[in-house]
């Protein structure tokens, strides 16, 4: 199975100033893709690349196994881009705008996209300028899904949305992501967590990990070690273990690598009097604090 999207030391910049610095990425064919980082970390300048609206400074990427840079408006009828800037024709009603871009996607269906007009309780005879921005963005989800991409991107599709509109825009995703590649961009690490299946994570304008969603969360834990009296931290400190911190007879880190039995050895191999050893597994916006912090504190 050839991955959705793979891309090689991909780089971009904006003048002198590098935004994204030898890309690696590779985004399996089905996947529900979330890319994650900072407001201003690229993702969005990533997507733009990929999809060759941007040409990149160096490196290359394939999109549905076509150079992205060879990417040919045939192609694009079976790539979706859905995105907080994305500019709609205002002065179209709903129907307007959904019968104009109707010639341009064999693929079209239309009864599917009367479906999701009733599902989303959209008005078609309403025009787009007279929409809240959440059914705007219901109205750009319905023209994506309405012509079935194998391919679709969304660049923060739920930035500034109230909890019911984001739920809605979810399960119509989700409803047909068996279909196709979603690659998501988000800071909305609380909701994308329940329904991704794989996950970026991008950080100085490098990918820092790609791998699937159980098992990001399945190698992190907060680990705190009680001992029989109080000692310092000592050194050398494993580079996987994060956040380190030590009050009296509590020793407090991130195992970014966590097996349990291995990480017990380790830390009565190097501590004494170690009376007990929790871990807790942590929330995906608690794994890209720390990650956010570390990167930091590098700098």
């Amino acid at each position: 199975m050839n991955p959705a999207i793979q891309s090689e030391k991909l780089a971009q910049r904006f003048g002198a100033h590098p935004v994204l610095e030898g890309l690696d990425l590779l985004v399996p064919e089905g996947a529900i893709y979330a890319y994650v980082g900072a407001n201003g970390a690229g993702k969005t300048t990533t997507i733009k690349t990929l999809l060759n609206l941007m040409p990149p400074a160096a490196g290359t990427a394939r999109v549905l196994g076509r150079d992205s840079r060879s990417l040919a408006p045939a192609d694009f009828r079976e790539i979706g881009l859905v995105s907080e800037g994305l500019r709609l024709p205002l002065w179209m009603t709903v129907g307007e705008y959904l019968s104009y871009l109707q010639p341009f996607y064999p693929n079209w269906d239309a009864a599917l996209a009367a479906e999701l007009l009733r599902q989303f309780e959209m008005p078609a005879g309403r025009k787009l300028q007279h929409l809240s921005r959440g059914m705007r963005m219901k109205a750009a989800l319905v023209s994506a899904l309405a012509f079935s991409p194998k391919l679709l991107f969304l660049d923060e599709p739920f930035s500034g949305l109230d909890a019911l509109v984001r739920d809605e825009l979810i399960q119509a995703l989700l409803a047909r992501a068996e279909r196709m590649t979603v690659f998501l961009s988000s800071h909305d690490l609380s909701e994308i967590e329940s329904f991704s299946t794989h996950i970026g994570y991008l950080e100085g304008g490098f990918v820092h990990f790609s791998e699937e969603m159980g098992a990001l969360v399945n190698r992190f834990r907060e680990v705190e070690v009680t001992l029989s009296a109080p000692a310092a931290l000592p050194t050398p400190w494993p580079d996987e273990w994060l956040r380190a911190e030590c009050s009296g007879g509590l020793i407090r880190f991130v195992d970014t690598r966590h097996d349990a039995t291995r990480t017990a050895g380790r830390l009565r191999q190097m501590l004494t009097g170690v009376e007990s050893i929790e871990c807790r597994p942590m929330s995906l916006r608690d794994i890209f604090v720390v990650l956010a912090r570390n990167a930091r504190k590098v700098v």
